[in-house]
């Protein structure tokens, strides 16, 4: 399995942008879809983002689209992801994700995604 670790979340006011950033360690970073994921109190884990091997493809939460843009660089083992205009309702712990099937299809599942990271909490004031 690959370790996830992420960083970058915080409290901004809502209109804000951050940037959350996911380290990964122990396998071959390319072999694997990357995805983020949220999770807000009392509710369940919710699809944000993903982004295929080589980062040629992508797919966004409709609730998201147009604000965040998920990125990665393979050779520093790192995936981003850039929200921007945060509202409110963007507030949540967010996971980073890893998926090592060769398929990209299902990438907005939680179940299909094998190694995930601790999470970083995302507070959005409004």
């Amino acid at each position: 399995q690959v370790q996830l670790i992420e960083s970058g979340g915080g409290l901004v006011q809502a209109g804000e942008s951050l940037r959350l950033s996911c380290a990964a360690s122990g396998r071959t970073f390319s072999d694997y879809v990357m995805g983020w994921f949220r999770q807000a109190p009392g509710k369940e884990r919710e699809f944000v983002a993903a982004i295929s091997w080589g980062g040629g493809s992508t797919n966004y939460a409709d609730s998201v689209k147009g604000r965040f843009t998920i990125s990665r660089d393979n050779p520093k083992n790192m995936v981003y992801l850039q929200m921007n205009s945060l509202k409110p309702e963007d507030t949540a712990v967010y996971y980073c994700a890893a998926k090592t099937s060769r398929s990209w299809v299902p990438s907005s599942t939680a179940a299909a995604y094998d190694s995930w990271g601790q999470g970083t909490q995302v507070t959005v004031s409004s």
